[in-house]
């Protein structure tokens, strides 16, 4: 339409400028003028008739202002001298807001957020026609700024720090339904940052190192618990060792005894004292009185040819 105009202008200007010549040796000059101003301005009506639809957009056609039913694809088109192509971009495109927030504790904190967004080319027709140009400011930016408010009011400042990513869900779901009624596709959102006051940063650091100190006395104390009953499990097994050791030599011990009662024989017993006698005999005395003591008879471990004379106690006694 710029272009038509100044076509129109040019042709005017033309006109009137080769009317102004009066002299015969001056209408040659105005023809002149008058036809470069025909020629400019049909140049500018036929360049006015192609329009250009860049790469990932979407071409609306206007007819003095009314919205054409058809849209353009990218490339070079065709159009009528006084229509107009009003290009719609369908590129991801991302916008990044600061928002000052509360949170339901009265916690105040300034959110820095970031949404990528898009309209189809199917919707791109609709949504010039009922928004316009400027979407963004129009619709998109208020609708950040509710959401991102209102769902940031629902969690206390110490659940926004611990539930970071719950938060940016939730905005997001939140988000989303809002553009979607504008035909608006919300892409993907995050939070870059979330700065609070000084006083509850402080706060929270003082809760973590009183925290961390907690955990690093519990675990020192179960530590020290598992150390101690390891120790005493090392006692046990000792002492059951120890226990176990005199069992088997105590019943290693009965076995030998055992063995060796089972292979003691009355010849062997009267052998064995032999071998260790002296040669004297024994002598008891029992409260002052004499006794009778039965003693061994020598004469059974000597030889047959050999006479011994032995005197019994008995007879000593009454000697």
């Amino acid at each position: 339409m710029t272009k038509l105009i100044f076509a129109a202008v040019v042709l005017v200007i033309g006109i009137i400028v080769s009317r102004s010549f009066k002299a015969k040796e001056k209408k040659s000059l105005a023809s002149l003028i008058l036809t470069l101003a025909i020629l400019l301005s049909a140049g500018s009506v036929a360049l006015a008739c192609f329009q250009t639809v860049p790469t990932g957009h979407t071409g609306v056609v206007t007819t003095f202002g009314r919205v054409e039913n058809t849209t353009l694809d990218s490339g070079v088109h065709f159009v009528l001298p006084w229509q107009q192509v009003v290009k719609m971009d369908n590129r991801v495109q991302k916008q990044t807001v600061e928002l000052p927030c509360f949170s339901s504790d009265i916690q105040e904190v300034n959110l820095t957020y970031t949404i990528n967004f898009q309209i189809k080319k199917s919707d791109a027709q609709n949504i010039y026609r009922t928004i316009g140009v400027d979407y963004y400011t129009t619709v998109i930016q208020p609708c950040i700024t509710e959401s991102v408010k209102v769902v940031t009011a629902r969690y206390t400042a110490e659940q926004l720090v611990g539930k970071r990513n719950e938060l940016a869900a939730s905005i997001e779901d939140d988000l989303a339904d809002k553009l979607l009624a504008y035909n608006i596709e919300l892409v993907s959102t995050s939070i870059e940052n979330m700065d609070f006051t000084n006083a509850f940063t402080d706060a929270v650091e003082a809760k973590q190192v009183a925290q961390q100190n907690k955990l690093r006395a519990e675990t020192e104390a179960e530590q020290k618990v598992i150390e101690a009953n390891a120790a005493a499990e090392v006692r046990k097994v000792n002492a059951d060792a120890a226990a176990y050791e005199l069992l088997a030599k105590a019943e290693a011990e009965a076995e030998a005894n055992r063995k060796i009662s089972e292979s003691l024989t009355q010849e062997l017993i009267n052998y064995t004292y032999a071998q260790t006698w002296n040669g004297q005999l024994p002598t008891v005395m029992t409260n002052g009185e004499s006794s009778m003591i039965p003693v061994l008879d020598v004469n059974q471990f000597l030889p047959a040819t050999e006479t011994t004379q032995t005197t019994t106690p008995t007879e000593a006694i009454e000697d």
